[in-house]
């Protein structure tokens, strides 16, 4: 038997015990080689630490999941990644679809079990998410399919309120990032939906990469 080892990447020590625990008493075939609290924290592990998986969380202190993703997406391209998070906004959902991870859980769905499974099956080629991931992947088809007509112009301030909610930040983390208030995020979002008839942001950044409006790095 493969032995799989596993990086462990979570700000939460609960949650750190809980699957070290799990996999050492239930998936004897997954190593967990090492834990991470933060981005940086990882990055630095895994410079010595060989690695097969990561199970990442989404919501670290230092930076998101988005952004280490995509960073191994483009430095380690052999590494595996399985989000493992209580994050699954639809936004969060296809911004990590669309960096190419290998699979996504959510911890408020599923225990140590599926987390075996998703890892295994991860390993075996396959991709994992689980059914409340995609559940929210469907929504996403069916958004696509809504806006595939309507045409649309916004503001370059609204094109960057939608590429920042592309890349899965949230209202506050948006505010911040371009030193306006929350409600100002709101309003240009309302603003935005007005303007597709529309009222979810997954509609909203499908319409904008597929037109064109904002372009997906490779």
């Amino acid at each position: 038997m493969k032995i799989i080892n596993a990086i462990l990447v979570d700000d939460h020590e609960l949650f750190r015990m809980g699957v070290r625990h799990g996999i050492a008493n239930r998936h004897p075939e997954i190593k967990l080689v090492g834990e991470a609290e933060t981005g940086v924290e990882f990055f630095r592990l895994l410079e010595t630490t060989p690695a097969d998986i990561v199970l990442l969380d989404i919501d670290l202190p230092d930076m998101r999941g988005t952004e280490i993703a995509r960073r191994l997406r483009a430095e380690r391209p052999e590494l595996k990644i399985l989000a493992v998070s209580a994050e699954n906004s639809a936004a969060i959902v296809q911004a990590m679809i669309d960096i190419g991870i290998d699979g996504f859980i959510s911890k408020r769905a599923g225990g140590i079990d599926m987390l075996g499974e998703a890892v295994l099956s991860i390993m075996r080629g396959l991709e994992y998410f689980g059914k409340d991931i995609a559940d929210i992947i469907y929504q996403i088809y069916v958004s696509k399919k809504k806006t595939a007509e309507v045409t649309a112009e916004f503001t370059d301030r609204e094109k960057q309120i939608i590429e920042l909610c592309r890349e899965g930040l949230r209202a506050k983390e948006i505010a911040d990032r371009l030193c306006i208030s929350i409600r100002t995020v709101d309003n240009y979002k309302n603003n935005i939906f007005r303007k597709l008839g529309i009222n979810s942001t997954i509609e909203m950044v499908n319409y904008a990469v597929r037109k064109g409006i904002i372009r997906v790095s490779d």
